[in-house]
Order: C-alpha cells, then structure tokens, then sequence
C-alpha cells in the first residue's frame, strides 16, 4: 500500500483525522515531513481512536528528504484544490479514479500543510498531481477530509472488504422466469383492452430487467408470482 506523507502539517488534529481515516481504508505508512507541530500530542491521539499505532509508527523527516523521496518510491503523486491551465503542465491533475489505477506498493502521496497547500515547487517535484472536484465558490477542502475521500478511492481499487461481495445478483435466466410467470399471469386476468394487457406486460418486464435485484429478492418475487399464478389459473379453470 502507498505511504501517506504529510508536508509540515501544522495541526494535531488533522493529523489525528487522516491516521484515522487511514486506518478506516488499510493504510499503515504515515511520514511526516518538518512538521509543525507534535504529531504524538493528546489531541491528535485521541482523535485517531483505534489508530494511535499509525501515530506511533509514523517516520518524520527534515524538509530536505522530500528532495531524496524519489530515492525511496516509484511515483510521487502530490495533491492540489489549484488547478493550473493547458500551459502550466505540472498542476495538470489526474482525478482520484486515475490515480487509483496508478498507484504502486512503493508510491508516496503528499498532502501539503493546511495554510498554503503544496507550493509550486514542491508540485513540480512531483510525478502527477490529482485533484478532488469541488465547488469553484470553495475548493479548498480541509485536508483530513482530503485524504478521506483519496483513501476511499484507492481502497475502492485494491481494498478487500467489499460491501456487496457475499450479494449475489439475480440472474437473467431468474428475471426470464419472472417475465414467463408474469405473462401466465396477465393472459388470465381481465383488461378493458388488449392495449392495456400490453401496457402492463411491457413495463413489467422492463421493471425485471433494469432491476439491480439481489438473487434473494428474485427468489421472493418468484414465490409471490408462483402464488398469483397458482390462484388465477385454478380461478380460470374454474369458470
């Protein structure tokens, strides 16, 4: 996984924020680099909660290693709310997605201080950029919640414990049988017109169709229209 690297941080706080959110997403590496204030203070501990490891274990460096960093990773990838035109080629970001796809086991990403972000200089030591979206009336987003949502994504690409993994999707075989039953069902129920009959068949079966049903729902609406199935043919054979 990437190694998190906080240029002069100046706030315990948001140290404590970003150990924590890094924890949140399986993130371990933590380097801070000159900073401003001490990162083992209570508050950034206690803020971190259950992350105070990542506090304890993190490296801090003087300012001139951010000069040897390409020693140490393959990509350096720094972070910007700054964005710059066609001609200013280093502040061309990646979004968060791309950056998901790039990211190596030996990358650093750099979050520079709360004031003043990265400076130019230190953007263009960098191998890419990346920039989150956000409203051009405020862009500047604090830097914990920065990091959050650039952890989410790179834990969206690489993160084991996916939401929805034990889910299963109904198949189309499933949504075929639900449309057969639904047509058993309609053909034995009275509509003032066929048009009408149609109408229903038609919006039906694009309801099964664009459905994102788990294959425990299908099974459910399966049973329900094997039920009405059941009832309006035994009522039609009836008459």
């Amino acid at each position: 996984m990437p190694t998190i690297v906080l240029i002069r941080p100046q706030t315990p706080a948001n140290i404590g924020f970003i150990a924590r959110s890094m924890k949140n997403f399986d993130l371990k590496d933590l380097l801070l680099i000159e900073p401003l204030c001490n990162h083992l203070d209570e508050e950034s501990i206690k803020i971190s909660k259950h992350a105070s490891e990542i506090l304890k274990k993190a490296k801090v460096k003087k300012y001139e290693y951010f000069d040897m960093l390409k020693q140490d990773f393959d990509y350096i990838i720094g972070t910007t709310s700054v964005l710059g035109s066609d001609y200013n080629i280093p502040r061309t970001p990646l979004t968060v997605e791309e950056l998901a796809d790039r990211v190596t086991p030996k990358t650093a990403i750099v979050f520079g201080n709360e004031g003043n972000g990265l400076s130019n200089e230190e953007i263009g030591k960098c191998d890419f950029i990346v920039s989150i979206p956000s409203s051009k009336k405020y862009p500047a987003l604090n830097i914990s919640h920065a990091a959050a949502i650039v952890f989410y994504e790179l834990y969206k690409k690489t993160g084991k414990n996916k939401i929805n993994s034990h889910i299963r999707a109904a198949t189309p075989k499933e949504k075929e049988v639900m449309a057969e039953k639904l047509d058993i069902i309609l053909d034995n129920l009275e509509f003032p017109t066929k048009e009408k009959k149609e109408t229903q068949r038609i919006s039906w079966k694009k309801l099964f169709e664009k459905s994102m049903m788990s294959k425990r729902e299908a099974f459910v609406v399966l049973g329900l229209l094997s039920k009405l199935e059941k009832k309006v043919t035994c009522r039609s054979r009836s008459r």
